[in-house]
């Protein structure tokens, strides 16, 4: 637990203090033409066009990793391994910068440059909106993309976890991912879905601890989060809700003070305030996975 507490923190560090470090260093070029070369390798049917035929590309880089993780475990005090458990987390988080993504489209007033910069924050090939709902289930998608489907990963398997997740995501919805067979492509969604359902769920949690519970809850019961489908949609949903909730608590307040009029409170709202709010609790969301896991650093200590 203290090798992925510490993992976290210097990844979302350098993220933020080294943004240049962190776009040379994640770079996943070398998988997409992995996935070309396979695909040009067996040009008929058989195992690679089929739902489980990504494996063909998963595995190498996998093993790969999982034997350096295996071999480093215990060495030197465990140095290596913390050491190697940082460089893949960091590799494996983002790609992009949540933040910048987020800054960028609040902080321009012109709509083209405004709908380019919202584009970041949807799969290639997805059809951007720009409404405020929209906006927040954009949010909590890409945390869960960049952010939470890699930590959590990391948590249960180590380096080769989060590596595992961020391929999925590459080859189920990358830049290149429309190159693969449909069946092939369709496997890795599946297999995406399936490493994604309990991040959702624990998001989700975290998120009604720090927010709305009651609103988070009713929201989540209501799109299918107290079921087995492999829908992480009620994430999106319980995030709306949870905003809308935290919007018109701001509103009543304001408005209860006395110093803005209710006409002018709309007039004076920052741009595009559910997107302010759904970064804000994101990063929330964030800092109660890592109190829980700071806690389970400080059990292991005491006991």
């Amino acid at each position: 637990m203290f090798t992925t507490l510490l993992a976290v923190v210097v990844a979302l560090a350098l993220g933020h203090l080294a943004q240049p470090l962190a776009v040379a260093v994640r770079q996943y070029g070398w998988f997409d033409q992995w996935m070309r070369w396979i695909d040009g390798r067996f040009p008929g049917d058989g195992f690679w066009r089929g739902r489980y035929g990504i494996a063909l590309a998963l595995l190498p880089p996998l093993l790969l990793v999982g034997l350096f993780q295996l071999a480093l475990d215990g060495a030197v005090f465990g140095l290596p391994a913390i050491v190697f458990g940082i460089a893949v987390l960091f590799y494996a988080w983002g790609p992009r910068d949540l933040d910048v993504d987020v800054d960028a489209v609040v902080g321009t007033d012109d709509p083209v440059a405004r709908h380019a910069a919202a584009a970041r924050l949807w799969p290639a090939g997805e059809a951007v909106s720009l409404t405020g709902a929209s906006l927040v289930g954009a949010v909590f998608r890409n945390a869960r993309r960049r952010w939470f489907g890699v930590l959590f990963w990391f948590l249960v398997l180590g380096p080769v976890g989060a590596l595992l997740y961020r391929l999925a995501a590459l080859a189920a919805e990358g830049d290149d991912s429309h190159l693969l067979p449909l069946d092939t492509r369709a496997g890795a969604r599946g297999l995406l879905a399936i490493l994604d359902w309990p991040v959702a769920q624990l998001m989700t949690l975290a998120m009604a601890l720090v927010g709305n519970f009651d609103a988070v809850f009713t929201a989540w019961r209501e799109n299918g989060g107290a079921t087995f489908a492999l829908d992480a949609g009620f994430l999106a949903a319980a995030a709306r809700a949870c905003v809308r909730s935290e919007l018109a608590e701001e509103a009543d307040d304001e408005t209860e003070s006395g110093v803005t009029a209710p006409g002018a409170l709309v007039a004076s709202a920052p741009d595009l305030p559910e997107l302010r709010d759904a970064m804000s609790l994101a990063w929330r969301v964030l800092l109660a996975w890592v109190a829980v896991i700071a806690l389970f650093v400080v059990a292991g200590w005491v006991s």
